[in-house]
C-alpha cells in the first residue's frame, strides 16, 4: 500500500490568470509556494495533505502528487521508466486506472499512443507483481495517473482529484453559457467583498457566483459537496482519516452570516436553475432568489457591499448592438441605485464595456474559457 505520509512535490492546476488567488489559498492553508506557473502552482506535501487540498481549494482544478521525475527521449524510454514505479502499491490489481497527459515531445505525434504506452507500463508492472491486471479506460472516477512530458523531461503523478474539483456537484441545472465554479470563486476573491457585507448578483444565470459567495460567507469547504475523488481509490486510503477531516471542516462551517446574498434574473429558467442548484448545495435558505430585471434588483441601504454582474458579451449570447442599451443600463443602475457599494462587471467584450460610461477603478484580467475577459471595478461614490 502507498505511504500516505511520504512528502513529495504537489502540482496544483488552475485556469490561467487565477494563480494569484490559488497562491493566497495555499498560503492561508499553510502550504509553501515552491513554483508559480501560468496555470498552476507547485507546493509540497503528503497524500494525506492532498485530502485537505481537494476538499478546501476553491480556485484549483486538480491536485497532482508526483511519483517520478525522469528524462526519457522517446515512448520506449518512458515505458522503461514507468515500469520501475511500484504501481502495485498504489493501484488495486482488481481496480481501474485511467491515464491523462500533457505531451510535447518531438518523437510523439499521437498523444493517444503515448497514453497507451503509459497504461501498458502500469498494468504490465501490476500483472508481473500480482498475476492480475487492473481494468483501464477513460473514466476519471477511479485511480487516475497524469503524465506531464515536455521535450525530454517527464513527470509522473497520481491525480488525486480525478474529475476536476471545480465540479462541486451542486450544478444539476444550467442556464445558457454557465460560468465555471473556479472562475466564480476567483472573481469574488478579486473583489473587495468581505463576508458579512451584502453581495448582490443581478443576471445570476444558474447561480454559480451567488452560490460561491455563499460558500465563502459560510467558510464552507467547497469539496464537502462532492462524494468522490481520485485519492479515495489509491491503495492505503484511510477512510476514517478522511471522515475525520470532513467532520473537522464541517465544524468550521458557520451556521449563518451577516449581510444578505441576493440573486436575480429576468429569465424564469435561470431563476429556477439557481433555486435548484442552491437547494442541491444546501444553501437555498441563505440566498434570496427572485425574478426581475437587473435594474429592479434590491440594493439594501443599511450597510455596504458588492454588486457583481456577468452580462452577455455578444459572443455566445445576445446581439452586440442590442446589448449596448443593456451595458448603458448597468451604468445607470450603478449611478442611481448603488451609492456606497463597489460595482463589478465581468465581460469579454471591451467595446460594450465602454457603454457603461463610468470610470473604472481596476480592470482585473481573467479568461472565461478561451475568452480574454476583465473584471471591471467601479467605486460608486
Amino acid at each position: 500500500m502507498a505511504n500516505f505520509d511520504t512528502k513529495s512535490t504537489i502540482s496544483i492546476t488552475c485556469p490561467k490568470r487565477i494563480t494569484p488567488y490559488l497562491k493566497q489559498e495555499l498560503q492561508d492553508l499553510g502550504f509553501p509556494i515552491n513554483k508559480v506557473r501560468h496555470a498552476g502552482i507547485e507546493t509540497e506535501g503528503t497524500l494525506n495533505d492532498c485530502m485537505l487540498l481537494n476538499l478546501s481549494l476553491r480556485t484549483a482544478h486538480r491536485v497532482h502528487y508526483r511519483l517520478k521525475d525522469c528524462r526519457p527521449k522517446n515512448a520506449e524510454e518512458l515505458y522503461s521508466e514507468l515500469v520501475k514505479i511500484p504501481w502495485e502499491e498504489y493501484i488495486d490489481k482488481h481496480g481501474y486506472v485511467s491515464v491523462t497527459s500533457f505531451i510535447k515531445n518531438k518523437t510523439v505525434t499521437n498523444t493517444q499512443f503515448a497514453n497507451l504506452k503509459v497504461k501498458d507500463a502500469i498494468v504490465d508492472r501490476i500483472r508481473k507483481k500480482t498475476g492480475i491486471r487492473p481494468d483501464s479506460g477513460s473514466n476519471l472516477n477511479k485511480t487516475v495517473v497524469f503524465v506531464f512530458w515536455k521535450n525530454d523531461r517527464a513527470q509522473i503523478y497520481l491525480d488525486t482529484s480525478g474529475e476536476s474539483i471545480s465540479r462541486r456537484g451542486y450544478r444539476t441545472q444550467t442556464s445558457v453559457a454557465p460560468m465555471q465554479e473556479t472562475l466564480a470563486a476567483a472573481l469574488i476573491m478579486a473583489s473587495k467583498w468581505e463576508p458579512g457585507q451584502h453581495f448582490i448578483n443581478p443576471m445570476c444565470g444558474s447561480g454559480t457566483i451567488a452560490i460561491e459567495a455563499t460558500l465563502q460567507a459560510l467558510n464552507k469547504a467547497p469539496g464537502l459537496l462532492r462524494p468522490n475523488y481520485g485519492i479515495k481509490h489509491i491503495l492505503g486510503f484511510d477512510e476514517d482519516r478522511w471522515n475525520d477531516l470532513r467532520s473537522d471542516l464541517n465544524n468550521k462551517t458557520l451556521k449563518s452570516f451577516d449581510g444578505r446574498i441576493i440573486a436575480t434574473d429576468h429569465d424564469v429558467r435561470a431563476v429556477n436553475a439557481t433555486r435548484k442548484n442552491a437547494r442541491t448545495a444546501g444553501l437555498d435558505h441563505h440566498i434570496e432568489i427572485s425574478k426581475c430585471e437587473f435594474s429592479e434588483t434590491e440594493i439594501p441601504s443599511d450597510k455596504t457591499g458588492v454588486i457583481m454582474l456577468n452580462p452577455p458579451y455578444g459572443d455566445r449570447i445576445g446581439n452586440v448592438k442590442e446589448l449596448e442599451s443593456t451595458y448603458e443600463g448597468i451604468g445607470d443602475y450603478f449611478k442611481q441605485e448603488a451609492t456606497g457599494y463597489w460595482g463589478y462587471v465581468f465581460t469579454g467584450n471591451f467595446d460594450l464595456a465602454k457603454k457603461i460610461g463610468l470610470r473604472t477603478n481596476q480592470r482585473i484580467e481573467f479568461y472565461n474559457s478561451t475568452i480574454d475577459a476583465r473584471l471591471l471595478e467601479y467605486e460608486l461614490y
